[in-house]
């Protein structure tokens, strides 16, 4: 996936408010700011519209590795407690049973 390094070299004083409207939508608020965007045709028209006042590189991202996806709990392959059917069960070690409190009284 490619990532848009976009940075705002000039100032918006002066300029309309579209312009302006667009800097904040694209996340540049001060001159000297740099922001990362995905590369998409709404961003690459937003980036038409103020070319003058910014300067964008292109930064390719690494593709994800199986030994980072590993690293990842999130995408290790285990299911998560959502999907094991846990969510919000608690674990019969942890809380006393109710048998066992009113046989003691």
């Amino acid at each position: 996936m490619t990532r848009l390094v976009i940075r705002q070299h000039r100032s918006s004083i002066g300029e309309k408010i579209a312009a302006r409207r667009t800097l904040e939508a694209l996340g540049l608020r001060r001159t000297g700011q740099t922001v990362e965007q995905t590369d998409s045709r709404p961003v690459r028209g937003m980036l038409r519209r103020v070319a003058h006042l910014v300067e964008v590189s292109e930064h390719r991202a690494e593709p994800e590795t199986a030994s980072k996806r590993a690293a990842d709990p999130e995408t290790s392959g285990e299911p998560t407690a959502r999907e094991s059917g846990t969510v919000g069960q608690a674990s019969s070690a942890l809380l006393p049973s109710r048998r066992a409190e009113s046989e003691s009284t």
